[in-house]
């Protein structure tokens, strides 16, 4: 599943080509994803692209009359293409642009969404979400404070997006190995310098993940379809079995909250 920095390569990837430019109209191929297609977008004509923007998982495109709001799901991807290119079977929605470019979605699985939203205050996908974690909001003071008296296992804790957005089991592992953390270690039982390393390292983790342009997993491309290339990076995702690159231990795997988690015995306490 695109995790936020595959969803930020995209949303860097397709802001040049789209941003002072007019989509000209939407072809819609099938509008049976997570929910249908909305009926607005489908309607689109001669709209304008004003911004690209991102919150958490969700790619924000604003319009003079309002917002597209997308969610690439399990396995949807962005790609931005010559007009010719034919459609394939799973190619779901095109923007066609009037600079000769199309914004094509894709997605196999059929988990993502097309949504229309004339005010982003009013939109249901998007409240009640927790602060951006490379912003200045998430501090360590906010997640000592947030962490007091939780019970929660740790790892599942930190992907609540009421908590923090976009930390998703990709990059909660790497950054629990990184920061010396036990996985099942219960939320509450971090000390306040412990959570100010792990927001360092959240930070340090996606930033650097944002750089390499996302991680390879699965089906995800970016836009211009290049592969990401902060997998080759990761150092126990995936990884059981492999030793650890600190300490030469075997890397195990668990199930926390459903989603499997990484993790050094050892390097991590």
């Amino acid at each position: 599943m695109p995790e936020l920095p595959e969803v930020e390569t995209s949303r860097r990837g397709i802001e040049p080509f789209m941003v002072g430019h007019t989509i000209q109209h939407a072809i819609v191929r099938n509008s049976r994803l997570r929910w249908p297609v909305s009926t607005e977008i489908m309607a689109l004509s001669d709209q304008p692209v004003l911004s690209v923007q991102r919150r958490a998982k969700y790619l924000l495109i604003e319009l003079p009359r309002g917002w597209i709001i997308v969610h690439l799901g399990m396995s949807g991807s962005l790609r931005i293409l010559r007009e010719e290119h034919d459609a394939g079977k799973h190619d779901h929605v095109d923007l066609v642009m009037d600079n000769g470019y199309v914004l094509r979605y894709t997605d196999p699985r059929r988990f993502g969404a097309w949504l229309w939203c004339e005010d982003l205050t009013t939109s249901n996908v998007l409240a009640h979400l927790g602060p951006e974690p490379l912003d200045d909001e998430f501090s360590s003071e906010y997640l000592f404070e947030k962490a007091r008296n939780k019970r929660t296992l740790v790892k599942p804790w930190l992907m609540d997006n009421k908590l923090v957005v976009g930390v998703g089991n990709i990059y909660a592992s790497e950054s629990l190995f990184m920061a010396g953390i036990a996985p099942d270690r219960a939320a509450g039982s971090l000390s306040q310098s412990e959570a100010a390393l792990l927001v360092t390292t959240i930070k340090a983790v996606l930033q650097r993940s944002i750089e390499q342009g996302g991680t390879t997993l699965r089906d995800f491309l970016q836009s211009d379809g290049k592969p990401g290339y902060f997998a080759q990076e990761l150092q126990v995702y995936g990884r059981a079995g492999e030793p650890c690159p600190v300490c030469g231990s075997l890397i195990e795997s668990a199930r926390h909250g459903q989603r499997s988690t990484f993790f050094c015995p050892r390097c991590q306490q």
